[in-house]
């Protein structure tokens, strides 16, 4: 195939990936870009989008550009915490599943089938209900439920290195399972992880803008994406951009991470 610099200049690899890099230096740089306080009132209350409030002010007055950008940045901060700890959690399961095999693989994958068998979003609700409506206890819930999917893609990768040459190689060198697994095993699992991940920014996001659509989240005034647009909906009719906006953040961030994704999967399929 090409280089990789050529292929990161095709418009549909470069395009998505500078816009996940856009969005995600956004999130980071949030509160700096943000023209007011998101906690505290900026301006009278049902101000539509203007120069001084771009997205126009909530039902208290707050700047709903700055809303926007302090839900963007936890919310982002949130599928990446969610990702990383799922995936330190399903490579362990995933790995020590493949590598030992046996009754020690199946004990692990009929746990993982037990997990993915319950529908995510029900079983996200059963433990935020448990431990309490709050960001923390709902990134909490999600990486009880995300973990099984890395553990998947993790023991299917170990199951099948250990077939290839490679592998009967390295143990007939009497390299360790740990080393075996650690040196010749992560770095090839790498791509199929990072290409889920990238989907999963898209699909947590939607997770926990759902989550705290359903008041599971931090309480007010904290500004959650999901929140904001379930209490604007009883503005929709008078003040449109007050439930709208925060919705929109939503499907941008989605959206992007799909884009990005499906960039990833086609840069690195291409190497």
């Amino acid at each position: 195939g090409d280089g990789g610099w050529a292929r990161l200049a095709r418009p549909a690899i470069g395009l998505p990936l500078a816009a996940a890099c856009a969005l995600a230096a956004v999130a980071l740089l949030g509160p700096l870009l943000a023209p007011h306080d998101p906690l505290f009132p900026a301006g009278d209350p049902f101000l539509p989008p203007s120069a001084a409030h771009p997205l126009g002010t909530d039902s208290v007055g707050r700047d709903l550009l700055s809303r926007v950008l302090a839900g963007t940045q936890s919310t982002l901060l949130a599928a990446f915490v969610v990702i990383a700890s799922g995936i330190a959690v399903g490579a362990a399961i995933g790995l020590l599943a493949g590598m030992a095999g046996g009754i020690v693989d199946h004990l692990l994958m009929r746990a993982t089938d037990a997990f993915l068998a319950m529908p995510a979003p029900i079983l996200a609700i059963a433990v935020v209900g448990a431990l309490g409506p709050s960001l923390e206890n709902t990134v909490i819930a999600m990486v009880v439920v995300w973990w099984p999917l890395y553990a998947r893609i993790v023991r299917g990768d170990a199951r099948a290195f250990l077939a290839r040459p490679a592998a009967a190689a390295a143990r007939l060198n009497r390299i360790g399972a740990l080393r075996l697994g650690l040196r010749h095993l992560l770095p090839g699992m790498a791509p199929p992880v990072v290409i889920a991940a990238t989907f999963d920014v898209g699909l947590l996001v939607l997770m926990l803008a759902g989550l705290s659509f359903l008041g599971l989240g931090s309480p007010s005034p904290s500004p959650e994406l999901g929140a904001m647009s379930a209490r604007g909906l009883a503005y929709l009719l008078q003040y449109w951009w007050v439930p709208v906006m925060p919705g929109l953040a939503v499907f941008l961030l989605s959206y992007v991470a799909n884009f990005a994704g499906d960039a990833l999967r086609d840069l690195m399929e291409d190497r």
